[in-house]
């Protein structure tokens, strides 16, 4: 695969001078968008492609135009699928892949194959903020606008990230017209929410948004069930023609028993009742919650100067216990003891943002100048506490039975406040050298401190880190609707822990290389991508040394393969969401080894896949739409997920099987009013396995399920 991927990537650069040349005649009426400021737009509402993302280049440059493979799952996606929450909305996405979703209190995704910290995830960022640092709630769809899912490399912009990608959530923003509406939802395991959406003028400068939501739901799963709440409210302040002033809070709370889902009976997934609950049922729920502040001024200093500067502040608590099996764990007897574990883990995150940006002309030439600075403070006070042998479940594949042998926190394993400061200071340059060609080069500087306090062991260290994130990316402008690009970018990432010497370990570095082509329509209700990419990465932590306590530096990870995304309306009756992936992922360098907790022996990884990671993957989803009497309308559609084949754990000691859903989509529109939906999930009743951290630890998918909302517009 790596000498077919290189020789389609070279014949990409080969190839284009000659496209660019048969289709030099085409391209006079191409030219660089104008670039606005505005509070909210109405562009494609109902359309599933959108022609530009906030955070590619942070200088609203079209999707066409830009050096990097960009899908957004916007609002009318989310809603024709009626999503609640992130974790679904991602399969639509070439490229994403589900992991271990820490007993379902969290969101975690690989893109291209990287999946970031095992505690904290991908780089996930909101409005242009970081946003996973620390422990988040799942996010919730009440308050998001559109998901905005950048490929490859972004750290010349954002810094600390992974080279697969980053997702940013953009919130719905105030609006100088009065749009409220309510929406009910209903649906299978006792589901029931409540949403509500209000926004409008308070004075002539100054709008508002209030989104909330309260939800309540009961599981396929024993035992588990769940409730969350969203409070998110904005404002929108036009203090002059040229400044305005933006905030957005959000308060989101979830309480949820910890489900860390089922076991591998003797290696057989299928041997256990999905439902079967593997965790103490007189637990309290764990309860996570989350407030976040962002503030930002925006200036038009005159027509080729701008700046912007904003404010971000997050808190993060986590707090409960709960009991699961241990990991690594070969189950193979009707009776099983469990561990409980209690978590207390408490942080806070500030960060600071500004640049200025200045678009010219010099000698025919557009150019458009990005410079700013970024620095962040967060603290995390992490407390984890064992108490082995509390419960006792026997019976695990009839009918099992839940026996408390022990109660408490147990001992404290774990007390650690952690520190990290970080600054950083960066350039991007587009240049529009013709009608047809784009140059963008970006560079960013980033140093990063963090202390470490263990006070369990008594120990502590400090840790610097310092990285030169730069990108470039070259586009042609084909035609008015097609543009083919090149780019390359390198990204970092800090290891946290020490060696067997007490040293710390140098940031994981990973560089990509991409080529594609992508084609919008005349009307910009359609677009379509496709991309072929290569990244390695290095300093890759493998597991352990053999003596089973601390980290190894010393592996190097591949992931190479090709993407395919269309979105938008076919038709005027037809809209379509579809993506093909094939991802190969491999460790290339592994001297440390990593050890196979169930028999001991250390395992070298070279020559393994990514776990979780599907070679091949594929969505589509089809939306026929037409009117009927008495102005309303209506829409039905299906759609289809297909997961391929994936290793289990980083060991590839097992594999999980590949598996494909089918689901029903409908809504009637009574008037401009009143809108009512009704979906089906997974009609067949598909039995699959959505990811696992080992056999001890894996999450089944959702069985066939229904939802039934009703959103009212006053």
């Amino acid at each position: 695969m790596q000498k077919k991927v290189f020789s389609i990537l070279a014949a990409s650069f080969i190839l284009a001078p000659n496209i660019m040349l048969s289709a030099g005649t085409k391209t006079d009426n191409v030219s660089l968008s104008d670039i606005t400021i505005v509070s909210d737009s109405d562009e494609n509402k109902q359309s599933y492609y959108k022609t530009e993302a906030t955070s590619v280049t942070r200088t609203n440059t079209p999707l066409l135009e830009t050096a990097q493979s960009v899908q957004i799952v916007t609002d009318d996606l989310l809603d024709d699928m009626s999503m609640v929450s992130l974790d679904d909305t991602l399969d639509y996405v070439s490229g994403i892949s589900r992991q271990n979703d820490f007993g379902g209190v969290w969101d975690n995704f690989s893109i291209r194959g990287f999946s970031g910290h095992e505690n904290t995830g991908i780089s996930m960022l909101k409005n242009g903020f970081a946003d996973n640092r620390g422990y988040n709630a799942p996010r919730d769809a009440a308050n998001i606008e559109s998901i905005e899912v950048l490929k490859g490399p972004s750290g010349a912009l954002y810094g600390n990230s992974e080279p697969g990608g980053t997702i940013n959530i953009v919130t719905k923003q105030p609006k100088f017209t009065n749009k409220n509406s309510i929406t009910i939802m209903v649906g299978s395991d006792d589901f029931y929410r409540l949403a509500a959406d209000l926004t409008g003028p308070l004075s002539e400068s100054f709008a508002y948004r209030l989104n909330v939501a309260a939800e309540k739901k009961e599981s396929f799963r024993d035992y588990v069930e769940s409730e969350r709440y969203v409070v998110a409210p904005s404002f929108l302040w036009l203090l002059n023609d040229n400044t305005h002033l933006t905030y957005m809070g959000e308060y989101i709370k979830q309480d949820a028993l910890f489900d860390r889902g089922i076991v591998a009976f003797d290696g057989d997934f299928d041997v256990i009742d999905h439902k079967t609950f593997f965790g103490n049922p007189d637990d309290d729920n764990m309860v996570l919650k989350n407030f976040t502040h962002q503030l930002k001024l925006e200036h038009d200093f005159s027509n080729n100067w701008s700046t912007k500067v904003g404010l971000a502040y997050k808190t993060g608590d986590f707090k409960g216990t709960g009991a699961e099996v241990k990991p690594f764990v070969n189950v193979n007897t009707d009776s099983l003891l469990l561990r409980s574990r209690y978590k207390d883990f408490e942080s806070d995150d500030i960060s600071f943002q500004a640049d200025v940006k200045n678009v010219s002309t010099i000698n025919g030439l557009k150019n458009t100048l990005l410079f700013g600075v970024e620095s962040y403070r967060y603290e995390l006070d992490f407390a984890l506490y064992n108490l082995n042998n509390t419960v006792r479940m026997d019976n695990i594949r009839t009918n099992p039975t839940y026996t408390t042998l022990a109660t408490g926190k147990g001992t404290i394993i774990k007390d650690e406040h952690q520190v990290q400061k970080g600054m950083a200071f960066f350039a991007q340059d587009e240049l529009a050298f013709s009608d047809s060609w784009r140059l963008l080069v970006g560079l960013r500087y980033d140093k990063i401190d963090t202390q470490l306090d263990r006070y369990k062991k008594g120990t502590s260290s400090s840790q610097n880190d310092y990285a030169l994130s730069p990108r470039i990316g070259l586009t042609y402008l084909i035609n008015p609707n097609w543009s083919w690009y090149a780019t390359s970018g390198k990204s970092f990432r800090p290891n946290s822990g020490v060696d067997k010497s007490g040293n710390t370990f140098d940031a994981e570095e990973g560089i990509s290389l991409e080529t594609g082509l992508k084609f919008e329509s005349d009307d910009k209700n359609m677009g379509a991508s496709l991309a072929l990419y290569r990244i390695d990465k290095e300093n890759v932590l493998t597991g352990s040394d053999p003596s089973g306590v601390y980290s190894v530096a010393a592996g190097e990870v591949r992931s190479q393969g090709i993407e395919f995304d269309i979105s938008g309306k076919l038709y005027s009756h037809i809209k379509i969401n579809a993506n093909y992936t094939y991802t190969d992922t491999e460790v290339t360098k592994d001297t440390g080894g990593a050890v196979d907790w169930s028999s001991g022996e250390v395992v070298n990884l070279e020559g393994k896949a990514l776990s979780n990671v599907p070679k091949h993957s594929g969505a589509l989803l089809l939306m026929w739409e037409d009117d009927l009497a008495n102005n309303s309308s209506y829409g039905i559609g299906s759609n289809v997920v297909y997961v391929g084949k994936r290793e289990g754990n980083y060991i590839n000691s097992f594999r999980l099987p590949d598996y494909t859903t089918v689901g029903l989509l409908s809504y009637w529109q009574a008037n401009k009013n009143l809108k009512f939906r009704f979906n089906i999930n997974n009609i067949f009743d598909e039995e699959y396995i959505s990811s696992s951290y080992d056999r001890s630890w894996a999450t089944p998918g959702s069985p066939r399920s229904f939802a039934l909302s009703m959103n009212y517009k006053f």
